[in-house]
């Protein structure tokens, strides 16, 4: 017997493969019941980019095995290369251009039994804390469709928020798992470097600041997709020892008594929201009545220099990437203003200057491993700001015909290379970490983090609150998640697109 559109949507992935496994549904039925859903829910939100219904369809015609039997799932349109398809990066240049095999990634999610049945949107080339690709359309955020998903997985945040499926892939190289997680109402773990393999197409994501793993709505989906996805493959450029026991048993523990530290400052000294700071400030007060002990206390790292290391990186990757897609015959005018920006804000860039500039991660890492001596965890906001609306992400209208005319006339490279667009460069980057200053430490350190929802603000909008630890710590992340889950449950909570009791 099918099971309604409600009752697919009030089931996590973990309890769709048991009624599958137990012979209540069956796969074919649920992959109806998610393309209803998508055929409901897309035209709206604009989620998905990439339909893979006749693949599907195809496989929900074989016997499936593994724990996610039979489950409708969606992976990310970046990183997680399917076979014979492209793996569009939010680009009409990379939409062009299919995949030689399947990644690491996805060959894990079908052998679990995962039925997949479509990409998920992404900004360009997954660079931004908002999904809004010229490529595909802007996604929407299902709790106020003029608000962003959040990024850059915002697509995969958007369907799971939604109901239209149960989990999707996902990857963070900035807070792209945790940002979209925090907007969307969604539980959103960032594993650590080295836990989750993205090969054989890369060794390791923008220096091994990336990490792919999903976003779902239990604690225990994932815990799921950690045991489905987590360990090395042959080639990876890191190794994290397996744990003792499966995450989804280790999730269920009790995570004891913890020293967490707090801070709702923002690491670049930019405004912090009331909501976020009350979000964090609520969790405090949960967290002490669970019995941990929660003071106000942060590490001690630079912020700003976080923010230029990282964009640094992030100016270096876009050249390369374009300077690989004009190996393939592209043209940097088929990419976006932003992307050609950056990518000549990279090429003026020295070799001296990203090696000093990535050396200087060492520095932040040993404050965190400070910091971690005395706490077991840091609490943060995911966001300094509620889920902003999609135009607040777009560059002012003179501030684009700068660019612009400084790019058509050769100039923007040059200026950049003499040091005279700094200014420009730095209002850039403080416009777009004003909203997300948080996220990056854990990137550049290679540390586990989460975004947990357990805030939404008056104006009915998510807003999820962070937590770090040290390298290797996601077990303890899951069963401290797990309790803040049992003491204040979200798995009620549903926007009104979904048509679902909250």
């Amino acid at each position: 017997m099918s099971l309604s559109p409600q009752e697919y949507m009030g089931s996590d992935a973990t309890e769709l493969a048991r009624q599958i496994a137990e012979g209540h549904t069956t796969p074919a039925e649920l992959l109806d019941v998610a393309i209803t859903q998508y055929h409901r829910l897309n035209p709206q939100l604009n989620a998905v980019c990439q339909p893979m219904f006749e693949i599907a369809r195809q496989r929900v015609k074989q016997p499936l095995a593994g724990p996610l039997a039979g489950v409708p799932i969606l992976i990310k349109d970046a990183i997680q290369d399917y076979a014979g398809l492209p793996t569009g990066n939010g680009s009409k240049v990379f939409s062009r251009i299919p995949a030689r095999q399947h990644s690491h990634i996805v060959q894990r999610l079908l052998n679990a039994g995962a039925v997949i049945m479509g990409k998920s949107n992404t900004p360009e080339l997954a660079l931004k804390g908002v999904t809004d690709p010229e490529a595909f359309g802007p996604s929407r955020n299902p709790w106020n469709m003029a608000h962003t998903t959040g990024g850059s997985s915002g697509g995969s945040a958007a369907a799971v928020a939604s109901g239209m499926v149960p989990m999707a892939g996902a990857n963070d190289g900035g807070g792209s798992i945790r940002i979209p997680a925090a907007c969307c109402g969604l539980f959103g773990l960032r594993p650590s470097r080295g836990r989750v393999s993205v090969g054989p197409a890369h060794g390791e994501i923008w220096e091994g600041a990336s990490s792919d793993l999903v976003l779902c709505r239990s604690v225990r989906d994932a815990a799921l997709a950690m045991d489905v996805l987590a360990g090395p493959n042959r080639g990876d450029p890191f190794l994290l020892a397996p744990e003792a026991l499966p995450f989804r048993d280790l999730a269920k523990r009790e995570p004891g008594v913890l020293r967490i530290g707090y801070s709702t400052r923002s690491p670049v000294d930019t405004p912090v929201h009331p909501e976020a700071i009350r979000a964090v400030e609520n969790a405090a007060e949960l967290l002490r009545s669970l019995g941990h002990e929660v003071v106000e206390a942060e590490p001690d790292y630079d912020g700003m220099a976080l923010a230029r290391c990282y964009l640094n990186m992030y100016f270096g990757q876009v050249a390369a990437t374009l300077d690989q897609a004009r190996e393939m015959g592209a043209r940097d005018e088929e990419f976006e203003l932003l992307t050609r920006t950056l990518a000549a804000f990279g090429r003026s860039m020295s070799s001296a200057t990203y090696i000093n500039s990535h050396r200087q991660w060492n520095q932040f890492s040993q404050a965190l491993g400070s910091f971690y001596q005395q706490h077991d965890l840091f609490m943060t906001p995911a966001l300094a700001h509620p889920p902003i609306r999609h135009e607040k992400a777009n560059l002012p209208r003179k501030q684009t015909r700068v660019i612009e005319l400084l790019l058509n006339t050769g100039l923007l490279p040059l200026l950049a290379r003499w040091g005279a667009l700094d200014n420009m460069v730095s209002d850039m980057a403080r416009k777009n970490l004003t909203y997300v200053p948080f996220t990056q430490l854990a990137n550049l350190t290679g540390t586990p983090a989460m975004s947990v929802p357990l805030h939404w603000t008056a104006d009915g909008l998510p807003l999820g609150v962070q937590f770090c630890g040290p390298s290797a710590s996601e077990a303890l992340l899951l069963q401290l998640a797990s309790q803040l889950e049992a003491a204040q449950p979200w798995a009620n909570k549903w926007p009104a697109i979904s048509d679902m009791p909250g």
